[in-house]
């Protein structure tokens, strides 16, 4: 039977990994897009935004609305793709154990 000391390494073991994986989520980027790519988010692994395109057509028709709505969409798109990969590395950390990764907010 595993000591209770031992059982706190661990888990200390396990928060550093934690936070190198989140470390090297900054560094990472994940697309998203709408309008059949009118719209294209990069964010970060963390889900932070670090750029918006937008082609020069959408700017062209003045429908603001569509516009808000697209961009709106690639920045939920791109989000949840960063939420994925965050879990996916989360998963990969824990070792197969089902605990409930969450990211943690903007």
């Amino acid at each position: 039977m595993t000591d209770f000391s031992q059982l706190i390494q661990l888990g200390q073991q396990m928060q550093g990994r934690i936070s190198q994986v989140q470390t090297e989520l900054a560094s990472k980027s994940v697309s998203g897009s709408s309008g059949g790519g009118m719209v294209t988010v990069t964010a970060d692994g963390r889900g932070h935004v670090r750029s918006v395109k937008i082609d020069p057509s959408v700017v062209d028709g003045g429908d603001v609305e569509m516009l808000e709505d697209l961009v709106s969409a690639a920045v939920s798109d791109a989000q949840r793709k960063a939420e994925n990969l965050y879990k996916d590395e989360m998963k990969k950390v824990a070792g197969g154990l089902q605990l409930p990764f969450q990211m943690p907010p903007l």
